[in-house]
């Protein structure tokens, strides 16, 4: 997927909270510059973040060092979008 002439890599972040926690690490997460959205769920997973970046690295930077630092998240699952 390209984004204004450069390609964009895109991935649906799955997480999960200690209990109680979701609406907080969700509302903490949407202000994360590369977040493009977060919401709280249920099921299995109780965050889902959609987030873009400009290659692998840079995404997985964001997930490292800004969305596994919130305070309340036990467990992270990384999906990249592929274009089939």
């Amino acid at each position: 997927m390209e984004t204004k002439g450069r390609a964009v890599v895109h991935a649906y972040i799955l997480i999960q909270t200690e209990v109680g926690k979701a609406a907080a690490v969700a509302a903490e997460i949407a202000g994360i510059p590369g977040v493009t959205s977060s919401e709280d769920v249920t099921g299995p997973y109780d965050v889902i973040v959609r987030a873009a970046a400009d290659n692998v690295d840079q995404l997985g930077q964001l997930v490292v060092a800004r969305v596994q630092n919130v305070d309340g998240i036990t467990r992270t699952l990384t999906c990249p979008v592929v274009n089939l």
